[in-house]
Formats: C-alpha cells, sequence, structure tokens
C-alpha cells in the first residue's frame, strides 16, 4: 500500500507535520508514506486556469495522488474549519468532477491542535468535503488533542495514542483491501 500524505499547514514545526512525520511508523508491514511537500506550490483552485496547459503544479500534485493507493489528510483547525490548503488540494484533485484523481480513493483524516478536541470540526469538514469530491473517507478519524505536549522524540509519547493511531490506519488499509 502507498500512501500519500498530505499536511495542511505550512508551518515547518506545526504539530500536524509531526503527526504526519510519524504515520509511516504506524501502518501496517509493507505499507509506505510519502508525505507531499509542495502543496503550498498550488494556485488557488481556478476553472479559469484548470486546463491542459494549466500549472504544472497541479498536474504533478494530481499524478502524486493519481498514484497513491490511499490518502491520509493531516490538517489543522483554523476558525473552527480545515485548513485552507487542505480545502485547495481537495478541490484540484476532484476534477474534473467524477473522474479526478481523488476519485474513489480511500483516505484517513488525522488533525492535531492544541485543544482537548483534536481539532474535531476540522475533521468533519474534510471528510464532508472529501466525500462530496468522490474520495471515500473513513468515518473514523484520528484527532490528537493538547498536541503540543502529546510528542516524544520522532514519535508519539502515548502508547495508547498511538494505538488508536495504528488502528485507523489499519481501518485505511482494510478499505483498500475490500475495495
Amino acid at each position: 500500500m502507498n500512501v500519500l500524505v498530505l499536511v495542511g499547514s505550512l508551518r515547518e514545526e506545526s504539530t500536524n507535520r509531526r503527526l504526519a512525520a510519524t504515520v509511516g511508523a504506524h501502518l501496517p508491514e509493507g505499507a509506505t508514506a510519502t508525505v507531499y511537500g509542495q502543496l503550498d506550490a498550488l494556485p488557488f483552485y481556478s476553472e479559469d486556469v484548470d486546463n491542459p496547459d494549466g500549472p504544472e503544479a497541479v498536474a504533478r500534485f494530481r499524478a502524486a495522488v493519481a498514484a497513491a493507493d490511499a490518502l491520509v489528510v493531516v490538517t489543522p483547525e483554523y476558525n473552527g474549519t480545515m485548513s485552507g490548503v487542505i480545502k485547495n488540494a481537495i478541490d484540484w484533485a476532484s476534477r474534473p468532477y467524477g473522474a479526478g484523481s481523488i476519485a474513489g480513493k480511500p483516505v484517513a483524516v488525522l488533525a492535531a491542535s492544541r485543544s482537548s478536541r483534536g481539532a474535531q470540526w476540522a475533521r468533519e469538514d474534510a471528510v464532508k468535503a472529501l466525500r462530496i469530491a468522490g474520495a471515500q473517507p473513513l468515518e473514523r478519524t484520528f484527532g490528537l488533542g493538547a498536541a503540543h505536549q502529546a510528542f516524544a522524540g520522532a514519535g508519539l509519547a502515548d502508547d495508547a495514542t498511538a494505538s488508536e493511531l495504528r488502528e485507523v490506519l489499519l481501518a485505511l488499509h482494510g478499505a483498500l483491501v475490500s475495495a
């Protein structure tokens, strides 16, 4: 299973980037994770530039999504919803509607935040947008609350939290196998 990880925070030291970096360690054996590092190169979605001669950054992104077996979306919560970076990526990957590179892809949604709710609204909105875009998001998401103190080195500090993340990623693998 080849998993493409999309991170909605552009800040290098964000807790969401740290969470994204742990995904590979929690995937089933034989699965690989690649964090897509160029979401900031995507222009805001516009039908005026969405054409065969459109931006090269869009073509690279769509090809990466198409090549992945599954996606993991990691989003911070900004003003009670997912980040604009993630929403824009979903918009680009969804076009042309019904045949976009995201169509039918299993997706796990993760989020980290300082709050104890683990960016619940952002996760809910991401699942909704992904479903409308034609992806197959898991119903179960993973929220990491109190994220500023949830890491130890390059991993998660708490075994129960790591186990919960692993369960969500195993469900992603299961969604791919049953598809």
